[in-house]
């Protein structure tokens, strides 16, 4: 017969019926919260932070919008030459809802052509206010484009001026990238820092499929 483990008190009725009492008053006051809770807008998310996982939250998001069946659209300012799972998810199984467009080629390092970056991150910009304006298109995730801002391919201002005067109403725009700008931090509705507690690439394992892209 399995023993109970001594480190697991046993629950007496009077403890069920203690927890069950403090469950409804949380349940009480968490309903009295969700009442006072009725708008609904278009956000601007950023997703910022050292840590892995930006753009991953990102497109965790524009696949909640295709599973509503709310259009969408994706811009990459820094991956475009990357062959990554969600550009190939996207393009091939979802391009008749999600828009998807990859119009960086590296990061700078990689390039070495500031000029032909510069025009590739307008050009990604330019794409994303078409997607941007259009109402029908629900959520536009702009994928790194904090990294465009740090090494001065796009001005925040400018970007955030566009925001502020053409953004639709129920229009979600993502951001992502480390480093985000001050300036798009005061500005979004919602931000998350992700942060690093641990990670591979320190002890030698490079980007792996499925992990990283």
């Amino acid at each position: 017969m399995t023993q109970p483990d001594p480190a697991t008190p046993s629950q007496t009725a009077e403890d069920l019926a203690r927890h069950a009492q403090k469950m409804a008053k949380k349940k009480a006051a968490r309903d009295r919260m969700m009442e006072t809770k009725t708008g609904e807008k278009g956000l601007i998310i950023v997703h910022t932070g050292p840590g892995k996982g930006k753009s991953s939250s990102g497109f965790g998001m524009i696949m909640r919008c295709i599973a509503h069946g709310m259009p969408s659209g994706v811009v990459q300012f820094i991956k475009g030459a990357w062959d990554t799972g969600e550009r190939t998810l996207l393009t091939t199984h979802f391009a008749e809802i999600c828009q998807f467009h990859a119009m960086g080629e590296g990061f700078t390092w990689e390039t070495q052509d500031k000029a032909r970056d510069i025009a590739m991150a307008q050009a990604g910009w330019a794409k994303a206010q078409q997607m941007i304006r259009d109402p029908a298109i629900r959520m536009v995730l702009l994928d790194e484009i904090n990294i465009a801002f740090r090494y001065g391919y796009l001005d925040v201002a400018e970007v955030l001026a566009f925001l502020k005067a053409e953004k639709p109403p129920m229009t979600h725009v993502v951001l992502t990238g480390r480093g985000a700008p001050e300036a798009l931090v005061e500005a979004a509705d919602l931000v998350t820092e992700m942060t690093q507690v641990k990670h591979p690439f320190k002890s030698g394992i490079k980007a792996q499929a499925g992990v990283e892209f």
